[in-house]
């Protein structure tokens, strides 16, 4: 196994690599070698609308009625795995079933994600939020602690570049911490996993790469995992945004929900944005997807930036 320091092929830069055990993003094609899935049943107007009643519900994603076809295209195969003969007859089957209508949701949620996406992010907490915490942390006026929320972690890029940009920013002694949630159980699982395929190294900076990510072989060729270091800070759980369960303990200095309020009708936006401003620290900071505004919909945060958010004290909100 390679250490930390150790040098990359040059031109195709790799993680370095770890030893036999160390160990795609979704809905672009099946697998290899999958069966195929026969043509799809038609979803009555009827069955459809309960459907999206039941997400809207559920999970606060609301399916506009040209989305028809993506509901058909996301949960034929569960039809087809359960034997069932119609829509009618699966939504009965998920109003019955709890654990049914956990893989329904999975099926429905959509998980594309990369490392790093929107490096502006990241710029911005390495050149301007990191140093401030640090000289605050050694003036005495803030505690050697950042504690962070990816809230919709998907397969995990996001949870392990917050974690690998924490690591690379805060000497020992900080005590650092990544919540990495989802609502989908089946992201949730290959994101607590560490593991990806190895061309997902191209989207990782290198100094980060050759410090943080190991490279299979072997059995194991072909494949990335994350290294112990950030794989110590970083946890997993499944939280639904619009439910009731959410996470405790002292606030958050980080939250991430990019990419996520899209899918939200406007009060769910509201709800969930509200929820999430309450959980971050008075200094901390809220980080949206590129697509995103609160413009409209909160006068709890601030921006400082497009997409990039601090609290307004409860005082001087409008």
């Amino acid at each position: 196994m390679e250490g930390p320091g150790d040098e990359l092929a040059p031109r195709s830069p790799a993680p370095r690599e770890a030893g036999p055990g160390s160990g795609t993003e979704p809905r672009r094609g099946e697998p290899t070698g999958a069966p195929a899935v026969p043509p799809a049943l038609a979803v009555s107007d009827r069955d459809f609308l309960r459907f999206q009643g039941l997400i809207h519900r559920e999970a606060g994603i609301w399916l506009a009625p040209v989305k028809k076809a993506l509901l058909v295209g996301r949960l034929a195969r569960r039809l087809r795995d359960l034997g069932l003969r119609s829509y009618g007859d699966y939504y009965e089957r998920v109003t019955a079933d709890e654990a049914e209508k956990v893989r329904m949701l999975d099926a429905i949620c959509t998980n594309e994600t990369h490392f790093f996406r929107e490096p502006r992010h990241f710029e911005y907490l390495a050149e301007r939020v990191f140093p401030a915490w640090r000289e605050e942390a050694e003036a005495g006026r803030r505690p050697r602690r950042v504690r962070a929320w990816s809230a919709a972690c998907s397969t995990g890029e996001e949870p392990y570049t917050i974690a690998m940009v924490l690591r690379a920013a805060f000497p020992s002694g900080w005590e650092l911490e990544v919540l990495a949630s989802d609502l989908s159980t089946r992201v949730l699982e290959r994101a607590a996993a560490g593991l990806w395929p190895i061309e997902k190294a191209k989207e990782i900076p290198e100094p980060h790469l050759k410090a943080f990510m190991l490279r299979g072989y072997g059995a194991q060729e072909g494949l990335m995992k994350a290294g112990a270091d950030i794989r110590a800070i970083v946890r997993f759980a499944r939280v639904n945004l619009v439910g009731d369960a959410w996470p405790g303990g002292p606030p958050f200095d980080l939250v991430f929900c990019r990419n996520v309020l899209i899918y939200f009708e406007k009060q769910a936006k509201v709800t969930v944005v509200d929820r999430l401003v309450e959980r971050l620290d008075p200094r901390g900071y809220l980080f949206l997807g590129h697509a995103e505004s609160l413009g409209g919909f909160t006068t709890r945060a601030r921006p400082v930036l497009p997409t990039i958010y601090q609290p307004v004290p409860a005082g001087a909100r409008g």
